[in-house]
């Protein structure tokens, strides 16, 4: 069912509308970066605009896909609840309702009356979205709906789209900080086997025009689905398996066994990963980014070889849709300390894949969806492998 794509598409392109008009309308923006002090703060007021906006996007999703594929809405999941206690201690559920005037009326409850700012939320949610798409149009794909579930991430990279850092610039393409590294992640997995069939990656900051100061995005889709292998950065449509083997061994003319200083193949981590990580790495040319959306899009872009993460500090709604483009490539995203034993045990042909619907056992709340042992997203095996091998020192 292809047309589940080119709809994940658009409902992408909608949530990137809201995400750039909390940047850009002026009503909208001084409720985004309002800082008050906590004297100053309802006690009773647990609504922050960031928070509501993150949960509008995703009740976008799910409304917009319910609509198209009735049942569907019921197999999407997120961080958010869609509850919210405005400053009158009322209760109040987001939703899209059937009329733009409802939900303007709706969100201006939650906005304590501002209605301003509700309609022209509203007005962005009931706009539709036009896209021009050849590859995307040509796409054929049967996949049952009933098998399929979804992961959304509506804002990844919290910390970068508050403070809105507009002129970084990049290094070998890879920005350390800023608007850029905000990613919007749709991701479907089958149901019964918890693997990524396809998913979407919205960057809706990727450019500001200079005169209007107003920001352009641009998305990127991957569909793996049995013997269907296919993404957006494919140029041929009818490409599926044989051209991510191209793309693998294009990149594989570099050594595939890495002396000391040999700068060829490269990393994105956190500037929080711990000394033994970037020790490890120290051999590989090493960047630093913020969210881990982005750096997952730095694999997908091949700006990086891998993204490695050796903690437990990303979600199921982090990983799905990048997993599902990589996978499209003939990449993957693997449980990085899972790999390390299965290494120190001899077992090196059969990769732990991260897998979508098994949550952690004993765990509660959000660390139940969490990937436990961290993670590693590539787009090459054999990159994989030889980035894997630094870490023979390393305790699993």
């Amino acid at each position: 069912m292809s047309e589940v794509l080119t709809a994940l598409v658009h409902a992408s392109e909608k949530s990137a509308n809201i995400a750039r008009a909390c940047k850009q309308e002026e009503a909208l923006f001084q409720l985004l970066v309002q800082e008050k002090k906590s004297i100053e703060k309802n006690k009773r007021f647990v609504c922050d605009f960031k928070t509501l906006a993150d949960v509008l996007i995703q009740e976008v999703i799910k409304h917009d896909m319910g609509k198209k594929f009735p049942g569907l809405e019921d197999h999407i999941f997120g961080e958010e609840s869609n509850e919210f206690t405005n400053s009158l201690g009322e209760k109040i559920k987001v939703e899209v309702c059937t009329t733009e005037e409802g939900t303007a009326e709706l969100l201006s409850k939650v906005l304590n009356g501002n209605m301003t700012a509700a309609e022209l939320l509203a007005s962005i949610v009931h706009c539709g979205v036009s896209i021009e798409d050849p590859a995307l149009e040509k796409l054929a794909a049967e996949i049952p709906q009933d098998t399929m579930a979804l992961w959304v991430d509506p804002i990844d990279s919290t910390f970068q789209y508050i403070k809105g850092y507009a002129n970084e610039k990049t290094k070998d393409g890879v920005y350390s900080k800023g608007l850029q590294c905000v990613t919007i992640l749709i991701g479907v997995y089958d149901r019964s086997s918890g693997l990524p069939i396809m998913g979407v990656i919205n960057q809706p900051f990727v450019t500001r025009d200079p005169h209007s100061l107003r920001w352009s995005g641009r998305y990127f889709w991957g569909l793996s689905y049995n013997d269907i292998n296919i993404c957006s950065l494919q140029n041929d449509v009818n490409a599926a398996s044989p051209a991510a083997e191209d793309l693998c061994e294009e990149s594989s003319r570099q050594k595939e066994e890495m002396q000391d200083g040999d700068n060829n193949l490269s990393a994105v981590i956190s500037t929080n990963e711990s000394d033994t990580i970037k020790s490890a790495l120290s051999v590989v040319r090493l960047y630093y980014a913020a969210g881990a959306g982005y750096k997952s899009l730095c694999a997908v872009q091949g700006f990086v070889s891998v993204y490695l993460l050796s903690e437990d500090t990303t979600f199921k709604w982090d990983c799905c849709a990048p997993h599902a483009i990589l996978k499209s490539m003939g990449g993957g995203m693997v449980d990085f300390r899972e790999c390390l034993k299965r290494k120190s045990n001899g077992n090196v042909d059969e990769l732990p894949e991260l897998i979508y619907n098994t949550p952690v056992n004993g765990a509660t709340g959000v660390d139940r969806w969490a990937n436990k042992g961290g993670l590693v997203a590539y787009r090459c095996r054999k990159h994989l492998d030889t980035i894997m091998n630094l870490f023979s020192d390393v305790n699993p």
